[in-house]
């Protein structure tokens, strides 16, 4: 199993979370994070305190799923997190050694 991270900006992840779920993709996480892409326009950029710097409020995406759907899985999140920028976000690609259930019968 794979796990495929995606930080891409905020305006883009409803359009790639879409076409993830009607390519049949199920394990989806979004978090809202801070990070350090260009800002698309002034009105994206904000100045974080605790940073000490300039950034933009952007989305991590999570999409776990088989081996052989990986590729898929980028392309779509290369393809639909597109801004018109020469660089938009980054896609991360990392093995998943084990996967637990969790549900009425877990224990310890």
């Amino acid at each position: 199993m794979k796990e495929v991270k995606a930080y891409v900006h905020r305006g883009r992840i409803a359009d790639i979370v879409q076409e993830l779920e009607a390519a049949g993709f199920r394990h989806l996480s979004v978090v809202d994070v801070k990070g350090f892409l260009r800002a698309l326009s002034d009105l994206e950029q904000n100045y974080s305190i605790e940073l000490g710097e300039r950034i933009i409020n952007q989305a991590k995406l999570e999409v776990f799923c088989e081996d052989d759907q990986v590729e898929r899985a980028v392309q779509i999140i290369r393809q639909f997190g597109r801004t018109g920028q020469n660089l938009a976000g980054w896609v991360y690609e990392s093995t998943v050694d084990h996967v637990w259930p969790i549900d009425r019968s877990s224990g310890t």
